[in-house]
């Protein structure tokens, strides 16, 4: 009895050893299946393929045909208009008076590899009729410059610049005669005096908006082509009276100024110092201030002011200022 049970063991054993060893066989026959063979289920939403697509592309510069532009310019040209009537009974009195001013300011800069050129042109002209009285000027300006210049160091430059400034029209003096009625004589013209510059030396520029240069070596040309002036300004602006040119040397420096100070409103100045080598103890210098206020896109008020000494036309300072509202065209590149 126990030989029988031992037997009917025995084979239960054997029998689910053989059919362990077909389960495994029939695992190993399987052939894995990649991952990346595995579709999704479809969307069964509709979905609305893209308007464009965007590949990556690799061009070289040729196919490019890119340009790198060295030049930086910026311009204005504006217009003011003043007038002013009054009826002959206004209680509180008035003159009849009418101005007219224009103003053109262009400026081009290049800037490569350390070298650097500017040329900036200034131009103003203004007229003030009052009822009664003869017309007068508000403006009268021409003022042109070029500076080549090669850097030395990050705020250091040598340069190599010239300038011209005169004046489009006649320039008057105003008095009365004996009846008291106003007379007026020619004191200035154009090139009576006009101002030729050239001026070597140093450039110091820590700020994009300030510069100064030191002129060590600078000769300014003074012009007198109308050789009568003299009679009625006996200093000659320097020049010696029957001639009409004059040379001197002299140490010059220039002092700019061009920043934003505050939203829409705008500070730039420009002051000049001239020590001539043979008097060095009477130096020129001149001031110019000029305040642009943005009321909008084109209107703008504008407020200029000069100071300027010169012993060859006057001992005293002399001044201007003036202030105006009008449009203001920009042309910023």
């Amino acid at each position: 009895m126990n030989k029988c049970k031992f037997s009917v063991c025995f084979l239960l054993i054997v029998a689910f050893l053989l059919s362990f060893k077909s389960v495994l066989a029939q695992r190993e026959k399987i052939e894995p299946v990649e991952v990346s063979s595995l579709q999704p289920k479809k969307n069964p939403f509709y979905t609305r393929p893209p308007l464009f697509y965007i590949y990556k592309r690799n061009l070289s510069l040729s196919v490019l045909n890119l340009k790198v532009n060295y030049w930086k310019t910026k311009g204005s040209f504006g217009i003011n208009l003043n007038q002013a009537a009054f009826s002959d009974n206004w209680s509180s009195g008035g003159v009849n008076s009418i101005a007219l001013g224009a103003l053109v300011n262009y400026k081009g800069e290049y800037n490569k590899d350390g070298m650097n050129f500017t040329s900036e042109i200034l131009m103003q002209y203004g007229k003030l009729k009052n009822q009664g009285q003869l017309e007068r000027k508000t403006n009268d300006r021409i003022f042109f410059d070029n500076k080549a210049a090669m850097s030395l160091s990050k705020n250091w430059s040598v340069f190599g610049s010239i300038s011209f400034e005169s004046q489009f029209d006649l320039g008057y003096s105003f008095g009365k005669d004996a009846q008291g009625k106003e007379t007026r004589k020619v004191i200035s013209n154009f090139l009576a005096p006009g101002y030729l510059t050239e001026s070597f030396g140093f450039e110091y520029k820590p700020k994009k908006y300030f510069s100064l240069r030191l002129g060590t070596g600078t000769a300014r040309q003074t012009f007198m082509i109308d050789t009568a002036l003299y009679r009625n300004n006996p200093k000659n602006f320097g020049v010696p009276v029957g001639a009409t040119f004059r040379n001197e040397l002299a140490f010059q420096a220039v002092a700019n100024f061009d920043k934003d100070i505050a939203e829409n409103l705008n500070l730039k100045s420009r002051y000049l110092l001239f020590a001539a080598y043979e008097k060095l103890n009477n130096i020129d210098q001149r001031l110019d201030v000029t305040i642009t206020a943005k009321v909008n896109r084109l209107i703008n008020v504008t407020v200029n002011g000069t100071a300027l000494y010169d012993d060859d036309f006057s001992g005293k300072i002399q001044s201007s200022q003036s202030m105006s509202l009008g449009i203001l065209f920009r042309i910023p590149r």
